[in-house]
């Protein structure tokens, strides 16, 4: 039997000239949470949609749960999907969506597990969607998708449109699900959600995998941007080339596993109105993958 949830080989996807998936390989270990992150535009919602069957590869090959979604669509039925997009039925109420959404799929929902995430989510199945918010639209579709306890999750940007308190519900009830033993596909632009609830990534860029390791991975590249009030460059640093220092105001770019030292050495030399802020995702792809690839 396969270890892997998902398995992507050389896939490719052209939509006229344009190619939105570059000859994409990677793996998803079966019980894992695997990040799938990229920059808008990198084409992770043109892969997403190629694992659930709704795009046809123009070349490469797809398997989830060990089967291709296209040859054999039945397998999806173990597929929990949240979209980017969530597009539902305006004079359906929200219980009434979840019925609906359960016919489609084929699988009846686990009436307990249904009635936790309703609970978790503070969800009001009463209402009408046109009464919903985004982010109680975003609660239905991911209350639909993982209320049957599927093996596989793939969710596309599921927090968008959640507040902070509801995020971290949903990272509780991601965390829960492998626990139980499915495995979780998380496609986001957001980092640091990336960071709080992976075990692996996939890093996407103009429709290439860039990078696909363990999630400490990123730690190590991720650079930090340090800022600080000083007389002069301390001792220590005149010789990194990333400082740089005028009038009184020192800023330099590191990894985040030297970020501790440095800040020691400013700290040491008298530095003032100290800052270290990660840098955005698509600073990590330019200063990073560009390299890379040159």
């Amino acid at each position: 039997m396969s270890t892997l949830a998902i398995q992507v080989r050389g896939l490719f996807k052209k939509f006229g000239h344009f190619v939105a998936l570059d000859h994409l390989s990677f793996d998803v270990a079966q019980g894992s949470i695997h990040g799938f992150l990229g920059p808008n535009g990198s084409g992770k919602s043109t892969a997403i949609r190629t694992l659930i069957g709704v795009l046809t590869p123009t070349a490469g090959q797809v398997e989830v749960l060990g089967q291709d979604p296209i040859k054999n669509p039945r397998v999806l039925k173990q597929v929990g999907y949240v979209p980017g997009d969530v597009s539902l039925w305006e004079n359906l109420r929200g219980g009434e969506v979840l019925r609906a959404m359960e016919s489609l799929r084929g699988i009846k929902n686990d009436p307990v597990r249904e009635a936790e995430l309703i609970e978790a989510f503070a969800f009001d199945p009463r209402k009408k969607v046109r009464e919903y918010s985004t982010g109680n639209r975003r609660k239905a579709s991911i209350i639909a998708a993982m209320a049957h306890r599927p093996e596989l999750l793939i969710l596309d940007e599921p927090t968008a449109g959640l507040d902070p308190l509801m995020e971290q519900v949903f990272m509780r009830e991601i965390r829960r699900a492998r626990d139980e033993g499915a495995t979780v596909f998380l496609s986001s632009h957001i980092l640091s959600e990336v960071e709080a609830l992976c075990d692996y990534v996939t890093v996407l860029k103009e429709g290439r995998a860039v990078v696909s390791n363990e999630v400490s991975y990123l730690r190590q590249i991720s650079a930090h941007h340090i800022s600080a009030s000083i007389a002069d460059i301390p001792l220590l640093l005149r010789r990194d080339p990333k400082v740089e220092f005028d009038k009184g105001q020192l800023r330099i770019t590191t990894t985040a596993e030297n970020v501790p030292n440095i800040l020691r050495i400013i700290i040491d030399a008298g530095g003032q109105d100290i800052t270290s802020t990660p840098a955005s995702l698509e600073e990590m792809f330019f200063k990073n993958f560009e390299r890379r690839e040159s």
